[in-house]
């Protein structure tokens, strides 16, 4: 429920905070020759997915704190001045995105819209309640949202398990339209996907599917997919990554539907946010490459992940998978996880972090 009258006391405290890059490591981040990392800001409790606002606000989401955020930066000097907490107390409210002045947030069963908010901000408007006909499990319930070319909203709904047989719309990505309030399975066997983009030329949904635990250190890949067609199947939870057969789960006619990944991003590495880079301040190299944040491994013998990786393309198919940024993770210790990447307007890239709650810019000087 969500409770305004409380969040106006956290707002008068919460604008004069100001962010300066206090104790966060961030000389053991290994980038490319010429990239540079910065803190954002800080103190953004359990950082989850962003969205940008047409005039610059950063809007943040949180799984574990129940929060929505949103950050100011006031005089240009790419650091958030300004921080106010839009909402709290909500059901892991991870996924939001911004569209046509508006500001959508996902808890687990529900959208919530906020309308016009940069133009009323640093007063909150009323949410309105878009939908409310989403699963209520939290495993794997939490959200990441984000509008496609069509206008329709997409909406992962994640298998409420590790690994079972689950009737729809769990392990499926859903697209709602706002007006009818229908919707459509966009793709079925999708374990639990926490991060998808739209290809910039072709419009088609690629996303990252975090593959099943307790197979091995080494089995399953996460993967990297694209839906080429409405519906399309990707093998959860009979097959995982091109043909590996699930051990619990058998069904020879559905695993014949399975859609090989474009590419599997290693196991246990918890891909979450991706996004096409079309900045114009990185590089010709990166245009259209997907920057991947893998969130770490929780239950693997030795830690991989805690990185951002980079998928350089051609058409459709993967000609490059590479580190872009790694030191959050030094040997087997772990002081940062990234969740989510996004792309400001001077082409410079945020990174959000819900370990150290602190969203990072990396930007490029030549």
């Amino acid at each position: 429920m969500i409770k305004p009258i409380a969040l106006l006391s956290t707002l008068t405290l919460a604008l004069s905070a100001s962010y300066p890059a206090l104790a966060l490591p961030l000389d053991k981040i290994q980038l490319p020759a010429g990239f540079t990392i910065d803190v954002y800001a800080e103190h953004i409790n359990n950082a989850r997915q962003m969205a940008l606002g047409d005039n610059g606000t950063v809007f943040v989401g949180s799984r574990k704190a129940g929060n929505v955020y949103a950050l100011i930066d006031s005089n240009n000097d790419f650091k958030a001045d300004k921080k106010i907490i839009i909402a709290t107390d909500l059901f892991m409210p991870s996924g939001l995105a911004y569209h046509n002045g508006s500001l959508y947030v996902a808890e687990v069963d529900k959208i919530w819209r906020y309308p016009d908010i940069e133009k009323s901000l640093p007063a909150i408007p009323k949410p309105e309640l878009v939908y409310d006909k989403l699963a209520n499990k939290a495993h794997h319930g939490w959200k990441f949202i984000s509008f496609g070319p069509d206008g329709k909203l997409y909406i992962p709904v994640g298998a409420p398990c590790n690994v079972c047989k689950s009737e729809l719309p769990f392990a499926s990505i859903l697209k709602l339209d706002l007006e009818t309030k229908q919707t459509m399975i966009v793709a079925k066997g999708v374990r639990n996907s926490v991060g998808f983009d739209f290809h910039p030329q072709t419009g088609e949904l690629w996303f990252t599917d975090n593959g099943r635990d307790m197979m091995g250190d080494d089995l399953p890949d996460d993967e990297l997919n694209r839906v080429s067609q409405i519906g399309q199947h990707f093998g959860f939870p009979y097959i995982h990554n091109t043909n590996i057969a699930d051990p619990d789960f058998t069904d020879s006619k559905i695993a014949k539907l399975n859609t090989p990944p474009v590419l599997t991003l290693g196991a246990h590495v918890a891909a979450l946010g991706m996004e096409f880079y079309q900045g114009s301040q990185f590089p010709a190299a990166y245009n259209h490459s997907i920057l991947i944040a893998q969130h770490g491994s929780w239950n693997r013998t030795n830690k991989v992940g805690y990185r951002i990786m980079q998928v350089a393309l051609e058409g459709n198919k993967m000609i490059d998978y590479k580190p872009f940024a790694t030191g959050w993770l030094e040997g087997e210790t772990s002081w940062g996880r990234p969740v989510d990447v996004m792309t400001l307007t001077d082409g410079s890239i945020l990174v959000s972090d819900d370990f150290a709650n602190a969203i990072y810019r990396v930007s490029y000087t030549k």
